[in-house]
């Protein structure tokens, strides 16, 4: 136990040693994140087609049910689509170690789309509407400027 500790400190005082050592760490939670969210995706798929499933199955008798399980369906596509790029942020930053902006300003946006999506107009006021606004016209400039800059950057 000793020596663990002796090795600990000074590998604490080699700057190198130090920043190795937290790579490696980096490196083996971002492989830890996406797995678990291959794993989320998975359970995701799944939860959606037991859910067609058993909307196919039921009888339709009131011509707002099918509206009300269609936002739901779109919903848990979005779900999954958020997922995905999410994933793809993590498996992003294994290969280039750097957080893509873009990706993670379009991951935003398809979640605030999501939002906009499955929104129930009778239960938001217009303090929450705004709010939305807000984010999706900040997000698109943040987009919009992202995509610029790396415009410029290849020039």
């Amino acid at each position: 136990m000793k020596q663990l500790i002796r090795k600990l400190y000074s590998g604490l005082r080699n700057d190198q040693l130090f920043l190795s050592f937290l790579g490696k760490i980096e490196s083996f939670v971002s492989k830890v994140l996406s797995l678990a969210m291959v794993l989320v995706i998975l359970v995701t798929v799944w939860d959606l087609f037991v859910f067609l499933l058993q909307t196919i199955r039921e009888d339709i008798h009131d011509p707002g049910y099918l509206t009300e399980q269609l936002i739901s369906v779109f919903g848990l596509f979005l779900n999954i689509l958020i997922a995905l790029e999410v994933l793809e942020n993590i498996t992003a930053y294994l290969r280039n170690h750097v957080v893509q902006m873009e990706l993670v300003i379009a991951t935003s946006l398809i979640a605030v789309a999501r939002k906009i999506i499955i929104l129930d107009l009778g239960k938001v006021d217009g303090l929450q509407l705004i709010g939305l606004a807000i984010a999706i016209i900040s997000l698109s400039l943040s987009y919009w400027l992202v995509k610029r800059m790396g415009k410029q950057d290849q020039h």
